[in-house]
């Protein structure tokens, strides 16, 4: 009876499972056909789609393949319980395996893959396994039996002699001496990483999720079952389990009194301590910092952390070398980090390609994260948030620079002791300086407003890669944007102080989606072209971009109220301007007159070389508001490059672009004239006239 209720309640959990399965399957196949109806009627997807590397631009109604784990026709429960049955009895095999896996690893640097290493080795690509076809299943299924054989042999053989190292205490204490315990702990280890360390998606952790609920739904119903068939059973397991409880109590109250020291495994040894942090994976996303990238690629790394005027607290990101005397400053834009520097990889990373060419290497990050950096631990999110450009280009920039300067100054004096105390207009290293987008912006107002002021600015060259600041010429979703932020804005900024995912559910959500994007290509391409008819038809990889580690669970950039207000205002008005408090006293102020400074109007104090980049395919920043910059760079007599590629607006940072790449390096290994600039009589009339207000950066 008891065997009969058994096979009932196996079949029963099978065809609940197989039906749960089906079920969210076929829902899938549904959005997917659906998304894929959507993509093949929307016009102009063929171009919005060529930034999606590998994108397939003729979807059809077929459905998405199945999860990893449920690919050879087995619940992902009991593969797991396959795995460490067969597995743990192969030890030589799997360590061999792990050796290769660690070789693929190595082969593949990119910080973009998210498969970990154990689940590439252990699974055929999905290239490979469409190619084996039908007769790769039918050759499984032959070997089947045997497969169970062996396993039955080695469980048989492998398995007493492990419980017997087990049963002596003397084995367990000598580590030397328990080789099998260690290998047994090592596979565990390996079975459990190749099951949890991979990033899912939604779809997947359903799968997942359902399996466990019916696995432990079933475990109850089948207990309860054993307990009404089999009583005798039961009491006879209850008895011996409260003697064996009580005895156990006596034991410890023995060894209590005997006060017998113990040590704890892991404690002493590092390996096995390390590895049982490794497991730490919030739910499987993919939370890495630009300091895993890094280290994980072999590159040195150095963590600074900047305070500002302001009490924001900055972390400045450096790839050392420290008796260099050129550096490179990397400024990300808007929605961004300093990750996006190095999220390429070795071969097609701007921060490695530079350290590679012996660069001493900052990263800056703006302030702006959810986590809310701050001196005052206490202070609200209003307060928080209260900035608009204005701050990452008069307290970011020059808060991180000035850090620059301190560091580069006192290691060079430590590594080189012929280099003494310079000037201000000659000092011991060239400082170059990559932006992007708002970090462009942000940068110019740094240096009109150090120029200004006469304030040493430190820069020998700057390299501005699709910068803001002119925003004239935009499209229709933009302009819509503006003048809904223009109208509302009294309204919206005493309750919306940024834009930006508040919980961490939701931030977990969003990574997890980003996965599903790219697992099923129609919802995917549905959702890119969507974002980029947002942006004006700009191809850039919007959906790929979601999926980078800056938008984990933990922490993630948002966006000030009062920056987006700023960008708008710079549209409304055609001009690169600084922040318009809404008020002629206000603006009174803060810059000395009734409005804002006009920063394309000082384009003649800046004293350096710029290069101007701009991307073709660019709808966010179009080459025509580049060109702006430069036609006023040019006039004002600044030493100005302009260049064009066939890029959108994203392909500068995290497309592997190698064209961009090689123009970049080309321009930071330009060698700068030391003698000091002299700057025009208009340039010297832009200056007093800047000056004509003592009251500069203070707020109203």
């Amino acid at each position: 009876m008891q065997r009969f209720v058994d096979d009932v309640l196996a079949v029963s959990k099978e065809s609940v499972k197989t039906i749960t399965y089906e079920t969210l399957n076929n829902i899938v196949r549904l959005v997917n056909g659906v998304s894929a109806l959507l993509l093949t009627i929307l016009p102009g997807k063929a171009t919005i789609l060529e930034g999606m590397h590998g994108w397939e631009l003729r979807p059809t109604f077929s459905g998405p393949r199945l999860p990893r784990w449920m690919e050879h026709g087995v619940s992902s429960f009991n593969q797991f319980v396959h795995n460490l049955s067969v597995d743990s009895d192969a030890s030589s095999s799997s360590e061999y395996s792990s050796g290769e896996e660690d070789v693929n690893e190595n082969s593949c640097p990119s910080p973009l893959s998210q498969s970990s290493r154990i689940s590439r080795a252990s699974s055929f690509s999905r290239h490979e396994r469409h190619g084996m076809g039908w007769m790769s299943r039918t050759f499984s299924l032959i070997l089947f039996p045997v497969k169970l054989f062996l396993a039955l042999l080695a469980r048989l053989f492998f398995f007493p002699f492990y419980r017997k190292v087990r049963a002596s205490p003397s084995e367990r204490q000598k580590p030397s001496s328990s080789t099998p315990l260690k290998r047994v702990q090592t596979l565990k280890d390996y079975v459990f990483q190749r099951t949890t360390d991979r990033r899912r998606g939604v779809i997947e952790d359903l799968h997942l999720a359902m399996e466990i609920f019916i696995e432990a739904i079933f475990d109850i119903v089948h207990k309860a079952a054993h307990c009404l068939l089999s009583p005798a059973e039961v009491s006879k397991m209850l008895y011996g389990w409260i003697f064996s409880h009580n005895m156990v109590n006596h034991d410890n109250h023995v060894v209590s009194e005997s006060s017998v020291t113990t040590a704890t495994l892991g404690e002493s040894d590092p390996a096995l301590s390390e590895s049982k942090t490794s497991f730490h994976h919030s739910l499987n996303t993919d939370a890495r910092t630009c300091q895993d990238v890094i280290t994980e690629l072999g590159y040195p790394y150095e963590a600074i952390n900047v305070i500002t005027d302001d009490g924001y607290i900055l972390l400045l990101e450096r790839i050392p070398r420290r008796d260099a005397r050129k550096a490179v400053y990397l400024q990300h834009g808007i929605l961004d980090s300093s990750l996006g520097w190095v999220s390429n990889g070795v071969v097609g990373s701007p921060a490695f390609a530079a350290y590679d060419q012996g660069f001493d290497v900052f990263l800056g990050n703006f302030r702006g994260l959810v986590s809310r950096e701050h001196v005052n631990k206490s202070i609200s999110s209003r307060q928080y948030w209260q900035y608009s450009i204005n701050e990452h280009g008069t307290q970011d920039i020059p808060a991180m620079i000035n850090k620059i300067h301190e560091v580069k100054t006192s290691e060079l004096k430590l590594s080189q002791p012929d280099v003494e105390e310079e000037s201000n207009d000659d000092q011991p290293y060239k400082l170059c300086a990559i932006c992007h987008s708002l970090g462009g912006a942000a940068m110019l107002m740094y240096l009109i407003t150090s120029q200004v002021e006469e304030k040493p600015h430190r820069l020998s060259r700057l390299i501005l890669l699709s910068p803001a600041g002119f925003h004239g010429d935009s499209n229709l979703a933009f302009a819509l944007v503006e003048h809904s932020l223009l109208a509302l804005a009294p309204i919206l900024a005493p309750f919306v102080p940024a834009f930006y995912i508040p919980t961490r559910f939701f931030r977990l959500l969003l990574n997890k989606l980003a996965r599903d994007f790219i697992n099923y290509p129609a919802v995917g391409g549905l959702v890119q072209t969507l974002m980029s008819y947002f942006v004006g038809g700009d191809s850039s990889n919007w959906v790929g971009v979601l999926g980078l580690p800056h938008y984990n669970m933990n922490d993630m950039p948002g966006v000030s109220f009062r920056v987006a207000l700023h960008l708008a205002q710079m549209k409304r008005s055609g001009k690169f301007k600084m922040f318009d408090y809404g008020s002629a006293s206000a603006n009174k102020e803060a810059y000395g007159s009734s409005e804002p400074l006009d920063l394309g109007e000082h384009y003649g104090l800046i004293n350096i070389p710029v290069d101007l980049v701009a991307g073709r395919k660019d709808k966010v920043i179009r080459p025509s508001m580049v060109r702006k910059h430069y036609r006023i760079m040019k006039e004002a007599g600044v030493e100005v490059s302009y260049s064009e590629f066939e890029y959108a607006h994203l392909d500068f940072t995290f497309s592997h672009r190698e064209e961009v790449l090689a123009y970049v390096l080309s321009r930071l290994l330009l060698v700068v004239p030391s003698q000091k600039h002299q700057p025009s009589p208009k340039a010297m009339k832009l200056k007093r006239k800047g000056q004509a207000s003592s009251s500069w950066w203070r707020k109203p």
